[in-house]
């Protein structure tokens, strides 16, 4: 039986008929009991999902179609980058529509391996350019997954990279981009950030959830910055109706020896939120590597927090045996074990990022 919803995008507000409840599945309840409610999250940064129209106020000029990069002012503008790789990209990259083709399907295999073909609940997405290439991805690539309208509100990152998300859950009210402020940080740093982006799900079983995407500033950033995103978000996390359930998804890009030397999640992470990786994934080593120390970190990484009085009292709890690194799909893995970058020419790869996922889960007793 389907059943009609209103889902909320910015500027929009536009209703869908879902066929039955979002997350919901059979368990094997005693008598007298509900079933078990369960909600999937996914964290993916999906490096550079990126269309090929020029936006002349975003940093775009790497992603355009090679006939596109022929002029003196495009090489002259490719010229002014520093970093050798990224250089020859602007100049030598064909974001051709094939080419998006291809990165739009690697993305959606990514994402499908999990849920039994159907992705996760909720996806927390950072690195894409726009809501038009995200609704691109969702209803042409994600049909089977029947999320609603893509949810992304632009931010200020001078490439045009924003944090989102994709969902099967009605949004309970507008969806809202924070913006940390940066003291004492010039501007060009700054204009190198991402808001944070807050929305608010119903759950099955009628209770509210808020999630946070997050993509915090780079690691060649000065660790202060960092600090100041985490500060921001448990601000936010802080503000919210006493209870209620959270979560933050996303590429929060603390490194292992950052955190080693600063103690970030023992500082900003575990007095206000339980780290799944740490509690349900013990056994694996990181969503990002950096070859050059041989280093493994969670740069990205799902923070939950169930809500009650250190959640003796909350009814959603997350799952330790749910959590895990889908990276198994096409294109996300090298032959030495290491996340796939997408790569040009001929678009081998998928993302420099693993996606991480978790499970929540419900069960109300009512046994009589």
């Amino acid at each position: 039986m389907s059943k009609d919803i209103r889902v909320w995008i910015p500027g929009a507000l536009i209703l869908l008929a879902l066929a039955g409840c979002p997350g919901q599945r059979p368990t094997d309840a005693r008598p007298g009991e509900e079933p078990v409610a369960s909600v999937s999250i996914m964290a993916f940064n999906v490096e550079n999902l990126f269309d090929n129209r020029d936006d002349p106020d975003k940093d775009d000029k790497t992603f355009l179609p090679i006939a596109a990069k022929r002029s003196a002012a495009h090489k002259a503008e490719c010229a002014k980058i520093e970093v050798e790789r990224w250089r020859k990209q602007c100049l030598d990259w064909d974001w051709s529509d094939a080419t998006i083709d291809r990165k739009l399907s690697a993305v959606a295999g990514a994402i499908l391996q999990v849920g039994d073909g159907r992705g996760p609940d909720i996806v927390a997405l950072q690195e894409v350019e726009n809501l038009g290439i995200l609704e691109r991805l969702r209803t042409e690539y994600l049909a089977d997954a029947a999320y609603g309208p893509a949810i992304l509100i632009e931010g200020n990152d001078r490439r045009g990279i924003d944090v989102a998300f994709l969902s099967r859950l009605e949004l309970a009210e507008p969806a809202r981009l924070h913006h940390p402020e940066f003291p004492r940080v010039e501007q060009a740093r700054v204009d190198d950030t991402r808001g944070i982006l807050e929305a608010t799900f119903l759950l099955p079983d009628g209770s509210l959830l808020t999630g946070f995407s997050v993509h915090f500033p780079a690691p060649f950033h000065p660790t202060p910055m960092r600090e100041v995103a985490y500060e921001h978000l448990n601000a936010l996390k802080a503000a919210l109706p006493p209870g209620r359930a959270t979560f933050a998804a996303g590429d929060f890009n603390t490194t292992s020896v950052e955190d080693r030397d600063k103690n970030m999640l023992a500082r900003y992470v575990r007095p206000h939120w339980i780290v799944a990786h740490e509690v349900g994934c013990e056994a694996c080593r990181g969503t990002s590597y950096f070859a050059p120390r041989d280093d493994w970190s969670f740069l990205d990484m799902i923070l939950w927090s169930p809500g009650g009085a250190r959640g003796e009292d909350a009814t959603w709890r997350l799952d330790e045996k749910s959590v895990r690194i889908p990276n198994r799909a096409p294109g996300q893995t090298r032959t030495d074990g290491t996340p796939w970058r997408f790569e040009m020419p001929g678009g081998a790869g998928v993302s420099d990022h693993w996606p991480l996922t978790i499970s929540i889960e419900s069960s109300k007793n009512k046994s009589l």
